[in-house]
């Protein structure tokens, strides 16, 4: 029999067996948002997670940040149960969502006025807090714009914010939910270098939930694909390319052979709804 897991063996993101019905009337009919998801995600680890529409990558993100509860299986996250909204975790999204009032930096702030224990000593501390706030906004090329609107900025400048929003209070674990997508193709490529180069830097944990099938190959360690609802995972690839990544080596062949061969488990999903296997299939 196998040890059991302790705080230093234990997976920083740890699914067993997690199931989710939105409420108890799908639940009593077996109709599953997600169903039989099983996932460990070690400490300092970027996975993605890609599917055809309406598969319930969303639906995993609510999870993994406890704004939804399993309704069976358990999830533990830095060695604790998920019980309720996560403090430990930043999230953005498609529409950076800053708020058309506040400046750039009072915008990236925000998590610092609301979340606990930042909030208490969100007055005391302003300085130090606006300082750095001021230094991440540098790091992804927003010096000089701390005190623009939003609607002053593009829309990758305002993406940018949202990274930094999401960032200010130094999370374990950052959430993003195609944080990408609405923008063009040059700009989209340049917020995955700044967001390689930040996870670089600091080794936080990364979801990244993203149709961009070059996007999650390029950002990620392991990318995840998932079925069509009810969601579960079907394939695990493991992206073997080496650290650093340029954006060079988008144009070769070991890049393009992986997302093509995502690309062929996705069409089959959508074609078909099946992988031909029952279990995750994991790919070197």
């Amino acid at each position: 029999m196998a040890s059991p897991l302790t705080p230093s063996t234990r997976p920083f993101v740890d699914f067993r067996n997690v199931w989710l019905a939105y409420n108890d009337e799908l639940a009593a009919r077996n109709q599953f948002a997600v169903e039989d998801i099983s996932l460990q995600v070690h400490e300092g680890e970027f996975i993605a997670i890609v599917g055809p529409s309406g598969c319930g990558k969303s639906t995993f993100m609510k999870l993994a940040t406890g704004l939804r509860m399993p309704s069976c299986g358990s999830i533990h996250i830095d060695n604790a149960p998920v019980t309720g909204p996560l403090k430990i975790s930043g999230m953005s999204f498609q529409a950076p969502s800053l708020l058309p009032w506040r400046s750039t930096v009072d915008n990236v702030l925000l998590p610092l006025e609301i979340v606990e224990p930042h909030r208490s000593q969100f007055k005391k501390r302003h300085a130090e807090y606006r300082e750095r706030a001021c230094k991440l906004l540098r790091t992804v090329g927003l010096g000089g714009y701390e005190d623009k609107l939003p609607h002053q900025l593009s829309g990758g400048m305002q993406q940018r914010a949202s990274i930094c929003r999401a960032l200010i209070h130094e999370p374990k674990m950052l959430l993003l939910d195609e944080p990408f997508g609405a923008l063009d193709a040059f700009t989209r490529e340049e917020l995955w270098c700044t967001l390689r180069d930040l996870w670089s830097a600091q080794k936080f944990n990364v979801i990244l939930v993203t149709h961009d099938l070059r996007e999650s190959v390029f950002l990620a360690d392991t990318v995840y694909v998932m079925s069509r609802s009810p969601g579960r995972f079907v394939v695990k690839r493991n992206i073997a390319l080496p650290r650093p990544r340029d954006l060079e080596v988008t144009y070769t062949a070991a890049f393009t052979d992986i997302v093509h061969e995502l690309r062929g488990h996705i069409g089959a999903i959508r074609t078909t709804g099946k992988t031909g296997a029952a279990n995750v299939a994991v790919a070197q």
